[in-house]
């Protein structure tokens, strides 16, 4: 068979359903077609392939490229007086109540131009490319009104022809009450469900709608009615559950059929029995663990005991986790979740394109899927959740072609 690429030498960690752990090939072989894998196993079982671009990689591990499930990567603005003033005294909470938190960044994203936007994103962007991530998906939540809000799920979609990522985009316009609906909670629900959830599916501008469930943000019935509308618009569903408080958010998702629930640190066993049952993705964000100071940890014990399948992202926005490192969101996971080097390594690839409802095209090293790889100089995989600030790509394979140094 006639291929355009093939690398050898190379050492896998597959992810494949197929092979134990993290589907570890030592003396590994990969082919790729028209971006797409065509073989990624041992090279003794490798079909007879041909192809005008052979390259040894003298035995370096090769991940999927990393997927990014969870972040806020678009607005305007930071917030770092508000990192002072929490390193002061003052919580989370009490700034978002005082008029700051995400309404401060929506200010800032109301008031940006799209290309403004896109500018400030780039960089963003791209220092999660430069540690091998093929995959982000974006929220909106920003914009809290209609034309920022569609402003920034534009913005979004532009970054993929700036650079070369595949961009998951969704509504997050349940994210926090605009100081113009102060005294109309039901007015703004009105607009979210009844205008922007059709517009933006018809639109094609996002692929899922997420709603921050919690005591300073949108009740459970609230929620539900936003994942009703997004249900019915044939959108995916997606919540920010059980960050602050138990709420329910947890089984909220599960009833949904959400792909996920993120956060979870408040979340009961009954809570994690529900998503085992619905499938749902518990997708963990120790960026803002550690940056909040928080103090309990989601239950990943639970999780484990009913096989709940666990992501690990950056949650990366300007207030609770303005991180844009993978790398350093695995080392946090491990060091204040307890998680093992494969639950982080599974978290980041084939449990992320789960969440995300793209297993079927990423997160593995498969025949049919993407040809997005990592490359990587280590000595073994546990360096690559071990490290700080330390990045050991290699090379960052896109729809399988090889980049030149």
């Amino acid at each position: 068979m006639r291929c355009d690429r093939i690398w050898s030498d190379a050492r896998l960690l597959t992810l494949a359903a197929d092979r134990p752990d993290l589907g570890v090939v030592e003396d590994g072989f990969v082919a790729a077609k028209d971006g797409r894998i065509v073989y990624a196993g041992p090279a003794d079982d490798a079909p007879a392939l041909d192809a005008p671009d052979r390259i040894s990689l003298d035995g370096r591990w090769v991940t999927p490229g990393l997927i990014d499930c969870h972040t806020h990567l678009v607005y305007a603005g930071d917030r770092a007086d508000e990192f002072e003033r929490r390193l002061a005294g003052a919580t989370y909470e009490e700034i978002a109540r005082a008029g700051g938190g995400i309404l401060s960044t929506v200010r800032a994203t109301r008031a940006a131009t799209e290309e403004a936007i896109v500018s400030a994103t780039l960089r963003r962007l791209d220092a999660l490319l430069a540690e091998g991530v093929a995959t982000v998906e974006i929220k909106s939540g920003y914009g809290l009104d209609r034309d920022t809000e569609l402003r920034q799920l534009r913005a979004a979609k532009a970054l993929a022809r700036h650079r070369q990522v595949e961009v998951h985009t969704t509504y997050l316009g349940a994210h926090a009450l605009p100081p113009e609906f102060a005294a109309g909670r039901a007015g703004y629900l009105d607009l979210v469900c009844d205008e922007m959830i059709p517009r933006i599916a018809t639109d094609g501008l996002a692929g899922a709608v997420d709603v921050f469930s919690e005591r300073i943000a949108f009740t459970p019935a609230e929620a539900e009615r936003v994942f009703a509308a997004a249900r019915a618009a044939g959108l995916a569903r997606k919540v920010h559950a059980d960050q602050l408080t138990d709420g329910g958010g947890a089984a909220l998702a599960a009833r949904y059929g959400a792909l996920s629930a993120d956060h979870l640190e408040y979340t009961s066993e009954a809570g994690v029995a529900a998503m085992a049952a619905a499938g749902t993705v518990a997708v963990l964000l120790p960026g803002a663990y550690y940056f909040l100071r928080e103090t309990q940890a989601p239950p990943v014990a639970h999780f484990r005991r009913l096989g709940v399948p666990m992501a690990v992202a950056t949650d990366s926005n300007p207030g609770s986790s303005p991180l844009t490192s993978l790398l350093l969101a695995m080392n946090l996971a491990a060091t204040l979740f307890r998680l093992t080097v494969d639950e982080c390594l599974a978290g980041v690839t084939r449990e992320a394109a789960r969440a995300l409802g793209i297993l079927d095209s990423a997160g593995t090293l498969e025949p049919g899927k993407v040809c997005d790889l990592a490359v990587w100089d280590i000595e073994r995989p546990a360096e690559l959740v071990y490290r700080i600030g330390f990045n050991p790509l290699y090379r960052r394979v896109w729809r399988g072609v090889w980049p030149t140094p």
